[in-house]
């Protein structure tokens, strides 16, 4: 389980991310760009991935990591329910939605470019 404390200290570790209200959730963002968003009422976050890394992370458990279910989880929108997660494989796919969206400057001083 991952706490909403835990997901915004992760989140905001990050190079220039700001948090913010986004309609009814939190939002974290990178250069005014969304990466991620928490539903508290639900207890979910949503991750932007790639379709790859999107398919990757939902592959762990397909019950706690999915896709949106619409166009969005087609763009690589990933739900995750907050109360089943791991805390270090949601640590790993926040950090890899932060890298999606970031700047490749900013996203390098998380993952530098020989990262595998």
């Amino acid at each position: 389980m991952v706490s909403l404390a835990t997901f915004r200290k992760i989140a905001l570790s990050f190079p220039a991310t700001t948090e913010a209200p986004h309609f009814e959730k939190t939002s974290f963002k990178v250069r005014k760009k969304i990466f991620a968003t928490y539903d508290a009422v639900n207890k979910r976050a949503c991750l932007k991935l790639s379709e790859i890394d999107q398919d990757v992370f939902a592959s762990a458990d397909r019950t706690t990591i999915y896709p949106v279910n619409n166009k969005w989880g087609k763009q690589g929108w990933t739900l995750i329910e907050m109360h089943n997660v791991n805390k270090d494989l949601f640590t790993d796919a926040l950090t890899t939605a932060y890298c999606t969206v970031a700047p490749k400057t900013l996203a390098e001083q998380i993952r530098p470019a020989n990262h595998e």
